[in-house]
């Protein structure tokens, strides 16, 4: 057959490429084959991948990604003026390299978006945000994060969020997501760590290797809440919110003082926006008043902190990128997932108290 006037005999690889391709794409569309994916293939896939990144000491997921940017800019630069090779037959090289790597993507993570959202998977209905529950839910929040609000941040802070992550998660019961599969899998340090703070990019999960990686510019207090919440994506948790509610859950239910008020504070500017929005203005600033002012002032200087790395274009560019990624995996509202974790846990506050009054049978 002819692609582009390109006499074309498939060779195995491309007949393997386009099986492949149709598998991914079977389980993008068909219903069910999501949560198989996710709860019974991706932890053997993960296993496999994570087991040989975890030899490399640097994130190689950040390398291969640089490396696949330069590869499809340099080489067809190099083939057509270098090599003299055809433009036609070139690019149709670096579009099946361009097809591989989407295929090796969806088979080793990106599938875990088709899986049910945390309420199908829990069994928990989701609630509609009235101002009255929100207050409610707001004022505990702030009594639990003043509570355990600490300047005393050990120095050994990574290792504990290391800790309380992996013993975290083993405890979760019935919650719709794996248990841990690798123990020995650790957080890598991002390769471009000062471009990521440009774009306000905290952490990652690299899916070609099954790793997951962080900021080096995170600041001690914010470490484990984020360390917990990238550790939930290479759990197979896909959306960001439901990211977010994990490590939430793991982070203030550890043991550690630190790492509990790290899980609450990770929250807080998805809380105080929700309560900009739900509540006036009098109650709004009641509620500022009601957290401990030492935590508001940490808050604003975070916030200095992380601008003075911010880049406007960078960010911008990096948002609309990323907005259309999310978007394009059906991840509903794109960025905004992001804040939809109090409503998640909202919910599951609910439910919590619905399932002790009402267990099942």
């Amino acid at each position: 057959m002819k692609i582009l006037n390109i006499r074309f005999k498939p060779r195995p690889r491309h007949i393997a490429l386009m099986v492949l391709f149709a598998i991914v794409t079977s389980f993008k569309m068909l219903p069910g084959l999501g949560d198989a994916y996710t709860f019974c293939i991706y932890p053997k896939i993960g296993v496999c991948l994570s087991s040989v990144s975890g030899i490399v000491p640097f994130a190689l997921g950040d390398f291969f990604i640089a490396m696949s940017i330069l590869w499809v800019i340099a080489y067809p630069i190099y083939s057509i003026a270098y090599k003299k090779r055809g433009k036609k037959k070139t690019l149709c090289l670096v579009a099946e390299y361009l097809i591989w790597v989407y295929v090796w993507f969806y088979a080793a993570w990106g599938l875990n978006y088709s899986q049910q959202d945390v309420y199908q998977r829990i069994g928990m209905p989701p609630v509609e945000v009235a101002t009255d529950d929100f207050l409610h839910f707001a004022n505990d929040y702030a009594d639990s994060l003043n509570a355990t609000y600490t300047k005393a941040i050990p120095n050994d802070i990574k290792q504990r969020a290391w800790q309380s992550t992996l013993q975290g998660y083993r405890q979760l019961k019935d919650l719709g997501i794996n248990r841990p599969f690798n123990s020995n899998a650790h957080a890598k340090t991002m390769l471009f760590s000062r471009l990521s703070s440009m774009a306000g990019v905290t952490g990652s999960m690299a899916p070609f290797f099954c790793e997951f990686t962080l900021n080096a510019d995170i600041r001690r207090h914010e470490y484990p809440a984020i360390y917990a919440h990238e550790y939930a994506h290479m759990l197979g948790i896909a959306n960001e919110g439901e990211a977010n509610f994990y490590s939430y859950l793991v982070c203030t239910a550890s043991a550690d003082r630190a790492v509990r008020f790290s899980g609450y504070y990770h929250i807080l500017f998805h809380m105080l926006r929700n309560a900009h929005e739900l509540l006036d203005e009098r109650e709004y600033d009641t509620y500022i008043g009601r957290i401990n002012p030492e935590i508001i002032r940490l808050a604003k200087t975070d916030r200095e902190y992380w601008l003075s790395l911010h880049s406007p274009i960078i960010d911008k560019t990096q948002n609309f990128i990323y907005n259309l990624y999310l978007e394009g995996n059906q991840v509903e509202g794109g960025m905004k997932s992001y804040s939809g974790v109090t409503g998640i846990i909202m919910a599951w506050e609910k439910y919590k108290k619905v399932e002790k009054a009402y267990p099942r049978c």
